[in-house]
């Protein structure tokens, strides 16, 4: 996983509920960094985070920011070795909250904001990626009892939805029996698209990772997505994920 995450934030009526990535979170050997992308400029209705008042501003902390801290399970929890597990993570080995969160997305029920990570090839020069089903809750009973059903390693059959009136960049997650089970996160559906096209559609591959019968509906499905990466593939290079402040140096690692 990468040490970098990207701030998604979902704007208001205004902006057609639009979601864009409004900031950029790193982490290293020298602590936590955030900064703000030129979407928080452009996406209509964003304003700045509780206690990072000023766009133009590098912020720095020896602790993970309370944005995002607070949107991990405290280890206090009872609950807790389980929500790692519910993730692919081994409690035994706890990872770094950065890495949770790049799962997770530190997603809330009635928020506005979702953190991901930006995808990198792997060691092989493969796209691979992780993420929980999204839109579960919205399933009818006999799609909800299918997903009880699901095996770790058995094929799904993602299918982009154009004419979604939510989001026409909509890609839907279906068992080969034809059964629509979710979605995948926004964030992740430009890539499926890029990546279809790029490496053709039967090469996109969605697996189930994990079905945690015992996780809320929001981490109910842990899934795997396997393609090419194709040439010429720059996912996170658009002019809304570039930093306002411009050359910052890396945080060592």
């Amino acid at each position: 996983m990468s040490g970098a995450l990207f701030v998604a934030w979902r704007g208001d009526e205004s902006s057609n509920g639009r979601w864009g990535p409004v900031g950029r979170l790193e982490h290293g050997d020298e602590g936590y960094r955030f900064v703000y992308t030129r979407g928080a400029k452009t996406l209509q209705g964003f304003q700045p985070f509780a206690g990072m008042p000023d766009l133009e501003e590098i912020y720095e902390s020896d602790e993970l920011f309370p944005l995002f801290a607070n949107r991990l399970l405290a280890k206090s929890r009872p609950e807790y070795e389980a929500y790692l597990t519910w993730g692919g993570f081994d409690p035994r080995y706890p990872p770094d909250p950065i890495a949770i969160l790049g799962v997770t997305e530190g997603r809330r029920q009635t928020d506005s904001v979702e953190v991901f990570p930006c995808p990198v090839p792997d060691a092989d020069g493969c796209y691979v990626g992780k993420f929980f089903l999204h839109g579960i809750r919205l399933l009818k009973p006999a799609a909800l009892e299918q997903l009880g059903q699901l095996q770790p390693g058995e094929q799904l059959r993602p299918e982009r939805e154009p004419t979604n009136p939510s989001d026409p960049n909509a890609v839907a997650i279906y068992t080969l029996d034809g059964v629509k089970i979710g979605y995948v996160p926004r964030y992740l559906a430009h890539d499926v698209h890029q990546l279809a096209r790029g490496c053709g559609e039967e090469s996109v591959r969605v697996n189930v990772e994990r079905v945690n019968c015992d996780a809320p509906l929001q981490q109910r499905v842990l899934c795997r997505v396997n393609a090419c990466w194709p040439y010429e593939f720059q996912p996170c290079n658009r002019d809304e994920f570039q930093p306002i402040i411009e050359h910052l140096s890396p945080l060592k690692r």
